[in-house]
Order: C-alpha cells, then structure tokens, then sequence
C-alpha cells in the first residue's frame, strides 16, 4: 500500500512516502512561510522521484500536533482534501512514534475520515483595540 507521510508542525516541513511499512522517500526542506505555496510541488516532487503520480496514493498519515497554527492548518487541510478528492483513508497521531502508529492504524482498516488539528493549547486571542 502506497502510503503519503505530512508533516509540517515546524518550519521544516516532511512528507514521506511509504510502501506499507518501508520508506520509499523522503523530502524535508525549510518551508517557513511558503508552505502554502510549495507543499502540492513538493509532494508531487516526491512522487515522481518514485514514478509515481497522485493516483498512486492508497492512504495519508499525517502529524496532527501540537505544532504551528499555520503549518499544523495548512498540512492537514491538504491532507485531508487529497484524502477526500483521492477516496483514500487518512489518519492524523501525534508522539514520537506517530508514523508507526499511523501506518498500522491504515493497514488495520482504520480511517479518521478528516484529521483535526491538535495545538497543544488553548489559542491566545487578544482584545480589540478601540
């Protein structure tokens, strides 16, 4: 099973690709701010170097936190929209050990259906000024 690894809690971001438990590739680059802009290439990136396409992915393990807003936000939503568009289970864990977790969560049938991000704190909102 062709299975795309995300991870972009911190300025670096990571997308694996696993065949069932083996990785097959890896990408990690310094993202920061361009995330947005640069994640679908990378992945795509990553899926050629193995002569694969889109339609190859069979399942999605994401790291659902706690991470940055931003970068926890925007890696999930692809993750999640490529798992809709694809009809492909995705699964979001957290820890040291998460891919591993993720992965045998896949393989057992398992499928969150929409990874909800976790920020690991209740989110700081400031008063308006007057």
């Amino acid at each position: 099973m062709i299975i795309l690894s995300i991870k972009t809690d911190q300025p670096e971001s990571e997308f694996d690709l696993f065949n069932n438990h083996q990785n097959i590739g890896h990408i990690k680059y310094l993202a920061h701010y361009d995330l947005a802009n640069t994640i679908h290439r990378k992945i795509e990136n990553l899926l050629k170097k193995q002569n694969l396409n889109w339609s190859d992915l069979e399942a999605i393990v994401c790291f659902k936190g706690p991470g940055s807003f931003t970068g926890l936000r925007i890696g999930l939503s692809v993750a999640n929209s490529l798992a809709y568009g694809l009809n492909i289970p995705v699964i979001g864990e957290q820890g040291i050990d998460w891919q591993y977790k993720a992965i045998n969560k896949i393989l057992n049938g398992q499928n969150d259906q929409m990874v909800i991000p976790y920020y690991g704190a209740d989110p700081n909102i400031t008063k308006p000024r007057k």
